[in-house]
């Protein structure tokens, strides 16, 4: 068995190992949008269940989204993060709350 870094001779040629550089996957921010009439404490009960977050963060993260209009809940790769949006938006959806989750590129 050959080493991987010395090059190997095929056909009176000299292939030299080739280094492939990948770049991780995108991650994404997965937050929530403020509206006027999902109540907050219920804000709180869907960071909890869905981000693990303390009651203290699940606190801190919904007065964000109630004073500046949105807050981070979290950065996912791509999958995770549509995911987080889908179970969020039914959750809201069977509660009957307009609550808006949304994911963008980080």
């Amino acid at each position: 068995m050959m080493s991987p870094r010395k090059p190997q001779r095929e056909g009176g040629v000299v292939l030299e190992p080739q280094k492939v550089r990948i770049k991780p996957p995108p991650l994404y921010k997965v937050m929530l949008l403020n509206d006027d009439f999902t109540p907050m404490d219920f804000v709180v009960v869907v960071l909890e269940n869905f981000f693990a977050m303390s009651r203290e963060q699940a606190t801190v993260v919904m007065l964000r989204v109630h004073r500046e209009g949105k807050g981070v809940c979290g950065i996912f790769p791509r999958d995770v993060a549509a995911t987080k949006v889908e179970q969020v938006t039914a959750f809201a959806r069977r509660h009957q709350h307009p609550l808006a989750c949304v994911m963008e590129e980080n």
